[in-house]
C-alpha cells in the first residue's frame, strides 16, 4: 500500500511539472535529511569564523546580537519560500517565483539580480579558502588550489546528485567536530578565567544603534545565505514542496544556534576588543586569534584549516550546484543559451550548467585573486544580489496570492511577506555604498537585455502562464 502511494504521488508530481510544459529530466534522489544536510554544508556552520572580525567591528561589539537579527530577518523569507515553492515545485527559485507569481519580465530581472549572487558566489568562496590555504601552506601557490578546488567539486558534482549528497554528508560531519572541540574549549578558557563572562555581544548600551546593527547583519547575512539553495532541489526532492520548505526552515535554525554561540563565546576571548573595533579585522584573522588564546596555536590551526576547505570543497559544491539549477531554469525558458538546459540522461545533473559554473568561477577567481580587494568587493556583491532577490520573493507572495488567487490568508500572504520585506530593506539602505551601486549598475545591464530580448522577438515567456501551443489553452490561470 505504501509502495503504491509512492508511485501515485510520484505520478502526480510529474504530472504537475508537466502541466508547467516541463519534463521530470533531473534526478529525483533527496530525502529531507539530505536537504538538511545540503543547507547546512551550503551555509557553513563554521562560517563566522572566516567573517568574525568584520562583523564584531561592524556591530560594535554586538555580534551575537547581529546574528539573532540575521535569523530573524530570513526566518520571514524562508517561510515565503515555503509558500512559493508549493505554489510553483520546480528549479529556479526567486526566478520562477517572480516570473510565474507576478511576470515573466520580472521574473527576468530577478533572476538576472540572483545570478549576481548565485554565479560570484562559488567563486568567492574559492577564492577565500584557496588564500586561506595559501597562507597555511606557503609553497603552493593560490592559483593552484583555486584550480584544485575547482577541478574536484566539478567532477563530483558531474557524477549525480547522489554523489554529490554523500560527499557533503561526510563534509559536514567534519565540521560539526571541529566546532565541537571550539566549544568545549573556548568554554573552558573562560572556566578557568582567560575571557570576561559578558552579554556584550548581544547588547552594548554604549554601541547601540538599529543602523549599526543593519550594517553588521548585511556582512552576517553572507554566513546565512545557503538556505534558499534548498529551493533550487525542488525538483530532486522526492518528499515534494512541503519537504524543502520545511528543510530551509530546519536548516535556518540550526544554523543560526550554531552561528549565534560561537560568536558568543568567542566574542567574550577576544584579546583587545577596543583595537578590533578600531581597526577592524583586514586579514581576517580575529576569530583564529581568538582560538589561538582560548587553546593554543594548534587550536588556531585547526580553525583557520578547517575553515578553508569548508569553504572551498563542501560549500562551493552545493552553491555550484545550485548556481548550475539556476542556469537551466532559466536555459529552458530561452532566457540564456539552450545549451545550458542539456541534461545528462544517465547522471540525471545539468552537465553543461555544471561545467560553466566551474570555469566561471576559475576565471572570476583568478582575477580576483590578484586584486588586495577581490574578497571584498565579490562578498558585497553578492550580499546585496541576495537580499534584493529575498525582497522580490516577498512581493511575488503577496502578488501571487493575495491579489490574483484572492487569499484570504492574511497571515502567511501579507503579514509575514510584508515584515520580511521591511527588515530587509533597512538591511539594504544600510548596506555598504559601493555594493549598492554595483548592485544597481548590474541591474541596468539587466535592464538592457531585457530590451535586447523584447527587441529580437524572444521576450521573456514562462510556459504554463500562456495557452500552451500544442492543446491550445490555458494549463494555470494564476
Amino acid at each position: 500500500m505504501r509502495i503504491r502511494s509512492l508511485k501515485e504521488w510520484e505520478v502526480q508530481r510529474q504530472e504537475r511539472l508537466e502541466h508547467y510544459g516541463y519534463r521530470q529530466e533531473l534526478a529525483r534522489g533527496l530525502r529531507f535529511r539530505d536537504l538538511v544536510a545540503y543547507g547546512l554544508v551550503y551555509m557553513v556552520p563554521i562560517a563566522p569564523m572566516a567573517i568574525f572580525g568584520s562583523v564584531y567591528a561592524g556591530s560594535g561589539g554586538m555580534v551575537a546580537l547581529a546574528y539573532v537579527v540575521g535569523v530573524v530577518a530570513l526566518m520571514f523569507t524562508a517561510f515565503s519560500y515555503a509558500q512559493m515553492v508549493r505554489a510553483f515545485p520546480m528549479s529556479g527559485s526567486v526566478y520562477n517565483y517572480a516570473g510565474r507569481g507576478i511576470g515573466a519580465p520580472v521574473g527576468f530581472l530577478a533572476g538576472w539580480v540572483i545570478l549576481l549572487d548565485y554565479v560570484l558566489v562559488p567563486g568567492l568562496l574559492y577564492l577565500v579558502a584557496s588564500v586561506a590555504m595559501h597562507a597555511s601552506v606557503p609553497s603552493v601557490p593560490v592559483w593552484c588550489w583555486l584550480l584544485g578546488f575547482v577541478v574536484v567539486n566539478t567532477v563530483v558534482n558531474s557524477v549525480g546528485i547522489r554523489m554529490t549528497a554523500l560527499v557533503t554528508r561526510v563534509m559536514l560531519v567534519g565540521e560539526l567536530l571541529v566546532l565541537a572541540v571550539f566549544l568545549v574549549v573556548a568554554a573552558g578558557a573562560l572556566a578557568a578565567g582567560k575571557g570576561r563572562l559578558s552579554w556584550g555581544a548581544f547588547y552594548d548600551s554604549d554601541t547601540f544603534g538599529w543602523s549599526v546593527v543593519a550594517g553588521a547583519v548585511s556582512i552576517a547575512v553572507l554566513s546565512f545565505l545557503g538556505f534558499d539553495g534548498i529551493s533550487m532541489l525542488a525538483e530532486e526532492s522526492r518528499g515534494g514542496p512541503r519537504q524543502v520548505g520545511r528543510a530551509m526552515a530546519a536548516v535556518l535554525i540550526l544554523a543560526g544556534v550554531l552561528f549565534v554561540g560561537q560568536t558568543w563565546l568567542a566574542a567574550m576571548l577576544v584579546a583587545d576588543p577596543g583595537r578590533l573595533l578600531a581597526d577592524g579585522d583586514p586579514a581576517g584573522t580575529a576569530f583564529y586569534d581568538v582560538a589561538r588564546v582560548a587553546g593554543g596555536g594548534w587550536l588556531a590551526t585547526v580553525c583557520a584549516v578547517a575553515t578553508a576547505v569548508a569553504w572551498g570543497l563542501p560549500n562551493s559544491m552545493v552553491a555550484q550546484v545550485a548556481t548550475s539549477r539556476l542556469l537551466y531554469a532559466m536555459a529552458r525558458d530561452r532566457q540564456l543559451p539552450g545549451f545550458l538546459a542539456r541534461v545528462s540522461p544517465r547522471r540525471g545533473v545539468p552537465v553543461n550548467a555544471t561545467l560553466l559554473t566551474g570555469v566561471v568561477s576559475l576565471v572570476l577567481g583568478l582575477y580576483m585573486a590578484g586584486r588586495a580587494d577581490g574578497v571584498t568587493v565579490l562578498s558585497s556583491l553578492v550580499n546585496f544580489g541576495a537580499m534584493v532577490a529575498f525582497l522580490v520573493l516577498h512581493v511575488s507572495v503577496v502578488v501571487h496570492h493575495l491579489v490574483r488567487r484572492r487569499s484570504r490568508n492574511w497571515w502567511a500572504h501579507l503579514v509575514m511577506p510584508v515584515l520580511g520585506f521591511t527588515v530587509l530593506a533597512y538591511v539594504v539602505v544600510h548596506a555598504n555604498i559601493a555594493a549598492q551601486r554595483a548592485g544597481l549598475a548590474w541591474l541596468a545591464v539587466g535592464l538592457v537585455v531585457l530590451a535586447c530580448l523584447y527587441a529580437t522577438g524572444r521576450r521573456p515567456v514562462l510556459s504554463g502562464l500562456v495557452p500552451a501551443r500544442p492543446a491550445g489553452r490555458d494549463l494555470e490561470r494564476v
